[in-house]
């Protein structure tokens, strides 16, 4: 419980003092006698407790027994409130009444629900306000506590305007393992934005590369049953991003909306949030579908169907290096893995079979007909999809697609192979750090088969043509950027105050990677921005 000076100092840093407004009516005017005498008004317990559409009461005491004021909540010039850590009034319940006990001093504040949310749990202070006779309002709060329904149990209570996931392992096991999954529960508090959720069984294990061993962990979520999260379709699976280097924490965000735009068959979805893990607060997280084969995501077969990643960690358990096209350097080709079918199930004809094919675009491709519609690369692969996918990849100035790293294809039955979906888009990212060269030039425009693809007049008319098709939807992404600062501000303000981003440096020799970890938040975002709509205008000067 905290005392009343304690409780002062907060109101003071929620800009209590300017929100807080007269119930309407007369003032009552006080003496300066009078307020010298109000010492504090504290509170003598710390949670209250609401029965659906019902009530209880929290006892708070006036430190002078003989402290006269209006504590009547239908009087015009009622002098008691309740106010969030925010400054605002809530909603989901009210300040009923207040009821002087036969003990001096002492008062029931009778809170009462509104009957809007059945599952909340919010923090607040009672407020007295003091009208002096010189004009000016005096507030004095009580310490904060807790009012929850009565079957809400989040235990901390986070408040930025974003949903919070409170998710629990049973008996609090720590999650340290990228493969062990550890058993748990997942509760969703939509807070307005969204609905909440009730307790959902799911399995919990770490996930990522590089981004697994920094301090801010992301996690694979799988649930028992399928779930739909926050307006997204059902899924068992989902990813929680860290996005522990990204100062704007809106680097993914941002690229999934720039997919969005796209035809690319399928991009995921994500909402930003809060998760407390046992109860702890770890910060701002991005809750993402995960890349998986279904009707809802990649959408292709389940019996000839196949998701392939280019991906240079080389640490998947069916893959191998194509020989032809770029690979930033790396000897020995290109590497590709298959995702689905999965390891344990996919047959010695299923890889032989994908193998070839890669093997057979890639040499039709490279070879002498390569701009031939029926004997070159089109024959092999989706066009469409390949311009679309080095479109996003260009516009974000993301080098992963010249890694290549988190780079997907598919292949659905006998059609073609596609590119997609677009995944990881937190390293480098609309930053010069990485890629100097996007001041002036493209990023990848030798990426993996792009330099071959380049060479062809057609496939460079149909990458310039898309381009302009995309602008006018591309220029909306700076007002998108604004309003995921706005969304994400208070978010942010916690999160950073938690973790240091620039701790990144260590997995870059000692560079940091994105080059905004030390700057504000709101310079971070201004840099973004200014950088995507210069990333707009050198690619149209040079397509």
């Amino acid at each position: 419980m905290r005392k009343g000076r304690h409780g002062i100092r907060l109101m003071a840093a929620a800009l209590l003092l300017t929100v807080v407004a007269a119930c309407g009516g007369d003032r009552i005017e006080v003496t300066e006698g009078q307020l010298a005498r109000l010492r504090s008004v504290t509170l003598e317990a710390t949670t209250v407790i609401l029965p659906q559409e019902g009530a209880d009461r929290m006892p708070f005491r006036v430190r002078d027994e003989d402290f006269e004021f209006d504590f009547d909540v239908s009087s015009p010039g009622c002098q008691v409130r309740l106010r969030c850590t925010d400054g605002s009034e809530p909603t989901l319940f009210r300040l009923l009444s207040v009821e002087k006990t036969s003990e001096p001093g002492l008062y029931n504040a009778v809170i009462a629900d509104n009957g809007i949310d059945p599952d909340y749990a919010e923090r607040v202070c009672i407020m007295l306000i003091l009208h002096g006779g010189s004009g000016v309002d005096s507030y004095v709060p009580t310490g904060y506590f807790d009012v929850r329904s009565e079957g809400a149990g989040y235990g901390i209570i986070v408040k930025t305007g974003l949903p919070v996931l409170y998710l629990d392992t049973d008996g609090g096991k720590k999650i340290n393992s990228k493969t062990t999954f550890v058993p748990g529960s997942l509760r969703v508090k939509g807070y307005g934005s969204y609905s909440s959720q009730g307790n959902m069984r799911c399995s919990v294990r770490g996930r990522g590369n590089t981004t697994w061993t920094w301090a801010k962990k992301p996690y694979l979520v799988k649930f028992d049953e399928k779930q739909s999260m926050l307006g997204m379709p059902a899924h068992k699976r989902w990813a929680l991003l860290a996005n522990f280097m990204d100062r704007t924490l809106m680097r993914n965000l941002v690229s999934m909306k720039v997919a969005s735009l796209t035809s690319l068959a399928w991009t995921p979805k994500c909402v930003p949030v809060e998760l407390v893990l046992n109860g702890e607060h770890k910060g701002s997280y991005l809750l993402i579908e995960q890349v998986r084969v279904s009707p809802q995501r990649v959408n292709i077969s389940k019996q000839d169907g196949y998701l392939l990643e280019l991906d240079f960690h080389y640490d998947n358990e069916v893959q191998w290096m194509d020989k032809h096209g770029s690979c930033w350097g790396r000897s020995g080709g290109i590497p590709f893995s298959v995702k689905y079918p999965d390891p344990d199930s996919i047959t010695t004809a299923q890889k032989n079979y994908i193998k070839d094919y890669v093997y057979n675009a890639a040499e039709a491709l490279y070879g002498p007909d390569f701009t031939d519609p029926d004997k070159g690369y089109a024959a092999w692969i989706d066009v469409d999809s390949f311009v679309d996918y080095w479109i996003v990849y260009e516009v974000m100035g993301n080098h992963e697609l010249s890694n290549p790293g988190s780079v997907f294809f598919h292949k659905d039955g006998q059609g073609k192979l596609v590119a997609g979906p677009c995944w990881d888009f937190d390293w480098g990212v609309l930053s010069y750090n990485t890629s100097p060269v996007a001041r002036t030039w493209f990023v990848n425009r030798g990426a993996i088969w792009y330099a071959r693809l380049f060479e062809d007049p057609a496939f460079c008319k149909k990458v310039r043509d898309r381009f302009q098709e995309l602008l006018p939807e591309l220029q909306k992404i700076p007002a998108y950027i604004d309003e995921c600062e706005k969304l994400l501000a208070a978010s942010a303000e916690l999160n950073f105050a938690m973790w240091d981003p620039s701790q990144d440096k260590w997995q870059n020799g000692g560079k940091i990677i994105n080059g905004d970890e030390n700057m504000t938040f709101a310079d971070a975002v201004a840099r973004l921005r200014s950088i995507y709509e210069e990333r707009l205008e050198v690619i149209g000067a040079n397509l």
